[in-house]
């Protein structure tokens, strides 16, 4: 098959979203489909090789001054491919911009609107280029905030397109009224047009229809998996060293480690504790150092701050590094968390995780057999996870090897691939019929 799949980029950030699309391509690309991942908003960032076209379709920079100013929904072809140009869109990541999703919401609405909001030329420009290309059998958008795009693609080529279900319900949650009642609404109708939703959890398989209005069995689960090169098995023997318990995320109350910092003073507090530390790692937006500052003034205060340790974003090397150098992973969210990728890239390198029984963390861990549940948003209970695994070196042990089986079994790439080129094919022979009914 010829695929055109969208994918969204997050600017200088390492998004799970932005891995999986770009780790799906590859795998589909690998199994001898002719794959064309294109990146929205920004250039995709990725931890491993990125297969992404080096262009840019609906330029940050451009949709955001096309919301606030009529001079750039007007503005001549030659200052848009200035706008376009890639030293803009470096420029406006180098100023690491803070983003408020409640900032957003009129822009959300009006993307969602397609061919009736501000961004209208963008889809001209998206329709021209695809139009240049040698047709495609399938088209697929990253997340439901881009349905906008489906009643223009579908007029103009016909083919089936499918959308890919990442959570984006956590960003439409947060926008506010009137903007999130508009943008459900907006895209429940446009929800029609799509032939396939593909949420990558079945958490998320049966949250979706409920919450964006769009019909059960319209959906087909493509869960998540992860490239396993370079991911080691686990280790013959324990690290040396202090018991260490890792965080591998972004920096973000959302995400908890204000939570994992609580349990780890809990965990601290018993006096048979014995040596330990508390590694941090992940993207530390702007809009977040404060929340960040806060809790290290905490552990300092606590007496842990010789214990505790950020080393900020790592790239793929020093990520399995930094896995593999963890006796624990914990990433406690606050909300229903519909992937979940930094389990299983623990788990591929032996390490076992202890998570609150909530959203896709509830199937991973149940289907991997990598790690322990707890009660979500509760110290207490997170402590106590951890501290099983600290004082019983066999268990961490034996679910360490649980979870790098399970992953493998269930979560590879080429698993992941298998799945989504099940729903394109299903597609197109849908599709098929009634474009030989309308010839």
């Amino acid at each position: 098959m010829r695929i055109l799949q969208l994918t969204g980029g997050a600017g200088r950030m390492f998004c799970g979203s932005c891995l999986r699309d770009n780790t799906l391509a590859a795998a589909l690309s690998a199994r001898g489909h002719d794959v064309v991942l294109v990146p929205m908003y920004t250039p995709t960032r990725t931890d491993e090789p990125n297969v992404s076209l080096d262009r840019v379709f609906f330029n940050g920079v451009t949709v955001y001054f096309e919301q606030h100013s009529s001079m750039f929904r007007r503005a001549p072809a030659f200052l848009d491919r200035l706008w376009d140009a890639k030293w803009v869109l470096r420029l406006a990541e180098s100023r690491q911009i803070e983003v408020d999703a409640r900032s957003l919401g009129a822009m959300t609405v009006s993307v969602l609107r397609g061919e009736r909001g501000f961004q209208r030329k963008e889809i001209v420009k998206l329709v021209e280029w695809v139009r240049a290309q040698r047709p495609f059998d399938v088209i697929n958008l990253p997340y439901s905030l881009l349905l906008g795009l489906v009643g223009p693609l579908k007029r103009a080529f016909g083919v089936p397109i499918g959308c890919t279900l990442q959570g984006e319900d956590l960003f439409i949650d947060r926008i506010g009224e009137p903007w999130r009642s508009e943008a459900l609404a907006l895209i429940r109708d446009a929800s029609v047009h799509a032939d396939r939703f593909m949420p990558v959890s079945r958490f998320y398989m049966d949250r979706a229809p409920g919450y964006f209005g769009i019909p059960r069995d319209k959906m087909r689960l493509a869960p998540l998996g992860i490239n396993l090169a370079g991911h080691a098995r686990p280790r013959s023997a324990p690290n040396p060293g202090p018991f260490t318990v890792g965080y591998l995320a972004r920096l973000a109350p959302e995400k908890g480690l204000h939570i994992l910092c609580e349990a780890y003073r809990l965990l601290r507090a018993s006096p048979a504790a014995g040596a330990s530390r508390l590694v941090v790692a992940g993207y530390l937006a702007p809009e977040y150092r404060a929340y960040f500052e806060r809790i290290s003034a905490s552990m300092r205060a606590w007496g842990l701050g010789g214990q505790f340790e950020y080393i900020g974003e790592l790239d793929r090397d020093q990520k399995i590094a930094f896995l593999r150098s963890l006796d624990v992973l914990s990433v406690p969210a606050t909300y229903d968390e519909p992937k979940g990728i930094f389990l299983l890239e623990a788990m591929a390198n032996g390490v076992p995780v202890v998570q609150p029984r909530r959203g896709a963390f509830t199937e991973i861990v149940e289907t991997t057999g990598g790690g322990i549940l707890v009660e979500p948003d509760n110290p207490e209970a997170l402590a106590d996870g951890i501290a099983t695994l600290w004082r019983d070196p066999a268990l961490r042990s034996r679910l360490g090897e649980m979870g790098a089986a399970g992953v493998r079994e269930h979560y590879s790439a080429e698993h992941m691939a298998k799945a989504v080129e099940a729903v394109y094919a299903e597609m197109a022979d849908v599709r098929r019929p009634a474009l030989n009914a309308e010839g």
